[in-house]
């Protein structure tokens, strides 16, 4: 049973029970098909079994032990992750400018937080992917039960994550992978390698760039160990299935020939758009990271003119570069009027 298929099945069942609005009466209208979709674990639609088998098509789509869908963002893939692994006591080495959810989880654990630094680009201003020879280093010197690293970075620089992970295994510490930027990854062979079948838990955020409704993601593992007993612990009894759904047509539509052509299509057309924009530099891991400079602009200066001039908004800037953020749903005329904005900025 699929999710999706179940939301085509007619109910004729009266039910008296939870949501209490019954699919039939709509507050608020602009969301009068959500309200149709909003089931619960009821007998007449039994959810819980059609979620089950779109979990498991999932991983075997991934190729992972176990694929969890996440409506609580990354964050709770990352806490589950943690909560899953280690115990009250237990290091975790953490990168200390990584998300807030890292170092929450570690508190949520009752173990106790190791940072790591990682390099800066000083060209673009931002900080690059964490080298295995760091996380040595870091085990080599205190007892660590788990590493959590973040790859991508949020302006698209990535990790040697397998090299990490035979770090990890030599010192017995589970590697936890923060792929939340990184959901298109394992849909293309031109994009950065995803650690989803090399770290013991991934993380994947489908709203970043994958096309998902905020804010649906995904938990891979790859290990023996059961992650819904910690997903349990941090998840609502009453879940959204409407959400959930829309995690299995995500994933089914990322996997599909017609998915993997917009995702060649994309990565196309901003492969174009930096052959074109001769006078700028562009930097970064993933083309899908649009990391870019002008000399004759800061990173403030340049997201400004690109914001008031040509009403592009992007979605990260410092005072040496800005990052525009690209996915699924970035079609080739929004690409074409970028190129046009940092061809016009870039010969002023």
């Amino acid at each position: 049973m699929s999710l999706i298929n179940l939301f085509r099945k007619r109910n004729r069942t009266k039910l008296f029970t939870t949501p209490s609005h019954s699919q039939k009466f709509f507050i608020y209208h602009k969301f009068r098909q959500f309200y149709r979709f909003d089931i619960s674990e009821t007998d007449a639609h039994n959810p819980q079994a059609a979620l089950h088998s779109a979990q498991e098509r999932a991983a075997k789509i991934y190729g992972t032990k176990a694929t969890y869908f996440l409506t609580n963002g990354s964050t709770s893939g990352i806490h589950a992750a943690v909560l899953s692994c280690v115990s009250p006591g237990d290091k975790v080495l953490i990168w200390q400018n990584a998300h807030k959810s890292h170092l929450n989880a570690v508190k949520l654990a009752g173990a106790e937080p190791v940072f790591y630094e990682q390099m800066i680009d000083d060209n673009f201003g931002v900080p690059v992917g964490i080298d295995a020879d760091t996380i040595k280093k870091e085990l080599s010197g205190e007892k660590i039960k788990a590493v959590i690293v973040t790859s991508p970075t949020y302006e698209g620089f990535v990790s040697d994550v397998r090299a990490i992970k035979s770090v990890c295994e030599h010192f017995g510490a589970y590697l936890i992978a923060d792929e939340a930027h990184g959901a298109l990854y394992p849909f293309s062979d031109e994009l950065p390698e995803s650690s989803v079948n090399i770290a013991d838990f991934t993380i994947q955020s489908l709203h970043k760039t994958a096309g998902g409704l905020n804010p649906t993601a995904l938990l891979h593992v790859n290990c023996d160990i059961d992650a819904k007993p910690a997903l349990d612990m941090i998840t609502t009894t009453s879940p959204s299935y409407p959400l959930l759904a829309t995690i299995e047509a995500n994933i089914k539509y990322l996997n599909s020939a017609k998915g993997r052509k917009k995702i060649a299509d994309l990565i196309d057309g901003l492969k174009q758009l930096r052959q074109s924009c001769k006078n700028c530099e562009f930097g970064g891991n993933d083309i899908t990271k649009i990391l870019v400079k002008l000399p004759k602009y800061s990173g403030f200066d340049l997201s400004e003119k690109l914001f008031s001039k040509y009403h592009i908004e992007d979605e990260i800037t410092n005072e040496k570069s800005t990052m525009l953020l690209c996915g699924i749903g970035t079609d080739a005329k929004k690409i074409s009027a970028l190129k046009n904005a940092l061809q016009n900025l870039s010969q002023l």
